[in-house]
C-alpha cells in the first residue's frame, strides 16, 4: 500500500472507510511521497509529520467506533501558508509575517478537519500574494514539477505543484486574480475558483480585509481529477458563522440546458494557437458529450472588469500596501505595486464608489449573458504557461504578462466561479481552459469540466522533471 498517494481522494476515502487501509497507511505513504519530492519542488514548505500522524489516528478511531470518518476520511491534503491553522505562521509568503502564528484556523481547515481530511503541510505562495510566480525571501523558490524552467503558477504555486506531483489528493488554494487557476493551468491539474460566499474565509491572524478582497477573493481546491475537486467544494463550502458574506446556497442548482458559448479571444484577447487549439478540443468533447456549442465573438466587457478588479485589489489602500512591501524589502513585490501604480493610485472615495457602482452593472449583465449561455468556454491565460519569473525580466515582459492574465482578473470582479480543466500538453507543456458559470453554479462548471476530462488522458501524479 506504500503507493496510496497515487489514488483519487474519492477512492482513498472510500477505502479509509471501508477499512481496506487506514488513515495512518495513507498518512505513511503521504509523507513518505513529500520527503522524496518535496526537496526538489520546494512546494511544502512547513510540515509537522507527528501532527499529520496523529490526526490520522485520530480518523481511525472515530472509524474504529463505528463513526462517520467524513466526505474526505483521512484524506491528506495541503493548506496554503495564506490562511490560518491553528499552531502554523500565516506568513503569506512573508518575512514580517514569521511570527503570526495562528490560535485558531480558518472556517476551510475547520470544515476540511470536520470532514476528516489530514492536514499534510503548508504550501508555499508569492509574498503578500501577489503574482503568477512563486517565489519569496522566507521560503524561497517553488519549481514546477512538470518542467522547473516554467512557472509553476501563483499565487497557489505551492498548491498547484504540489498535488501535481503527488504531495497529497487535494490542495487548498485561494483566487483574486487567478491564484487557483492559473496554477492548475500551469502544473496540468484541475482548479475551481468558486462563487464569492462559497465557502467560508476568515483569518483571526490578521487585519480585517479591505471591500476589494472581500468581494472578490476566495479559497478553493486543486486536485487532479474533477470527482476530487465536487467532493472537496461540498467538504470546504459548510456554514461558519465568522464569514458574514458566506451564503447557505445549496450544491446543486436548478437544471439548466447544456448550452456553452465558447469564444477564443474574449476582449480581443490575442490568444496563442495551442491555446484556441485546446478550446476548440474542448468544445468539441461537449458536444460529444450531448452540449450544444456555439462560438461566440466576445462575451460581455472582460477588459473593464479586470481593470476596475486591479484597482480595487491594488489601489485600496495602495500606500499601505507599499509601506509593507518596502518593510519586506521582496523586489517581485514591490516590482508587481510599482508596476501597476499608474493604473491603481490615486483610489479615493468617489473611485471606490464608482467601481462598486459600476460592478453591479457588469454583474448584470453578466448574470443575464450566463442565463442565456448556462457554461462559457474561455483562456486560462492567452498564453501557455511563462517562462519562471519572466514578469521580472523587464517592463515589456511584465506588461506582456498581466495582458495575458485578462480573464483571470476579469472573472473575480463579477463574484463568479471558474474551473481550469486541463487539457494535454504541449510537449511537456500542460494547456487548459477555463469553464465559466453563472454565481454559486459550480456544478454546471464541474459538469461541464467532467465532460471535458472524460474525453482525455486520466488525472495522475508525475515525478518531478529535472
Amino acid at each position: 500500500m506504500e503507493d496510496l498517494w497515487r489514488l483519487s481522494a474519492l477512492e482513498l476515502a472510500g477505502l479509509i472507510r471501508s477499512k481496506k487501509v487506514s488513515a495512518r497507511e495513507a498518512a505513511i505513504a503521504a509523507l513518505a511521497r513529500l520527503d522524496a519530492v518535496n526537496p526538489s519542488i520546494n512546494a511544502v514548505v512547513d510540515h509537522r509529520a507527528e501532527q499529520v500522524l496523529a490526526e490520522a489516528a485520530a480518523i481511525d478511531g472515530k472509524i474504529a467506533r463505528g463513526e462517520d470518518g467524513g466526505l474526505l476520511a483521512g484524506v491528506p491534503v495541503t493548506i496554503k501558508v495564506n490562511i490560518d491553522q491553528e499552531g502554523f505562521a500565516t506568513t503569506n509568503g512573508l518575512k514580517i509575517q514569521r511570527e503570526t502564528i495562528a490560535r485558531a484556523n480558518s472556517p476551510v481547515v475547520d470544515n476540511l478537519r470536520k470532514a476528516g481530511a489530514v492536514m499534510l503541510g503548508r504550501t508555499n505562495c508569492p509574498a503578500f500574494s501577489y503574482r503568477w510566480f512563486t517565489t519569496n525571501l522566507v521560503h524561497g523558490d517553488t519549481k514546477n514539477p512538470r518542467d522547473p524552467s516554467i512557472t509553476p503558477g501563483g499565487s497557489s504555486g505551492g498548491a498547484g505543484a504540489a498535488v501535481a506531483a503527488g504531495i497529497g489528493h487535494i490542495a487548498h488554494g485561494t483566487d483574486i486574480a487567478g491564484s487557483i487557476r492559473f496554477p492548475a493551468y500551469a502544473c496540468g491539474v484541475h482548479g475551481l475558483r468558486p462563487t464569492v460566499g462559497r465557502i467560508p474565509a476568515f483569518n483571526a491572524a490578521l487585519p480585517e480585509r479591505t471591500i476589494g478582497p472581500q468581494i472578490s477573493a476566495v479559497s478553493g481546491p486543486l486536485a487532479r481529477t474533477i470527482g476530487d475537486l465536487r467532493v472537496a467544494l461540498a467538504a470546504m463550502s459548510a456554514r461558519d458563522v465568522r464569514d458574514p458574506w458566506w451564503v447557505p446556497a445549496p450544491l446543486e442548482g436548478p437544471v439548466m440546458p447544456k448550452r456553452a458559448a465558447l469564444c477564443l479571444q474574449p476582449g480581443g484577447l490575442p490568444t496563442a494557437a495551442e491555446v484556441k487549439a485546446a478550446l476548440s478540443e474542448a468544445g468539441k468533447r461537449l458536444e460529444r458529450a450531448g452540449w450544444s456549442v456555439e462560438e461566440i465573438a466576445d462575451t460581455p466587457p472582460l477588459r473593464e472588469a479586470a481593470e476596475l478588479q486591479t484597482r480595487l485589489w491594488l489601489g485600496d489602500g495602495y500606500e499601505a500596501q507599499l509601506a509593507a512591501a518596502e518593510r519586506e524589502g521582496d523586489p517581485c513585490a514591490l516590482a508587481c505595486l510599482r508596476g501597476n501604480r499608474a493604473r491603481v493610485f490615486p483610489f479615493d472615495a468617489a473611485a471606490l464608489s464608482g467601481a462598486l457602482t459600476r460592478r453591479a452593472t457588469l454583474v448584470r449583465e453578466w448574470s443575464q449573458f450566463l442565463e442565456n449561455y448556462p457554461v462559457l468556454l474561455i483562456p486560462v491565460s492567452a498564453e501557455l504557461p511563462f517562462a519562471d519569473q519572466l514578469d521580472m525580466r523587464d517592463e515589456a515582459s511584465f506588461t506582456r504578462v498581466w495582458q495575458a492574465q485578462l480573464t483571470q482578473i476579469a472573472i473575480p470582479f463579477m463574484g463568479l466561479p471558474g474551473l481550469t480543466v486541463s487539457t494535454s500538453l504541449v510537449g511537456r507543456i500542460p494547456v487548459g481552459v477555463q469553464v465559466v458559470a453563472g454565481r454559486f453554479r459550480e456544478d454546471l462548471c464541474l459538469s461541464a469540466g467532467e465532460a471535458i476530462e472524460s474525453f482525455g488522458t486520466p488525472g495522475s501524479p508525475i515525478d518531478p522533471v529535472s
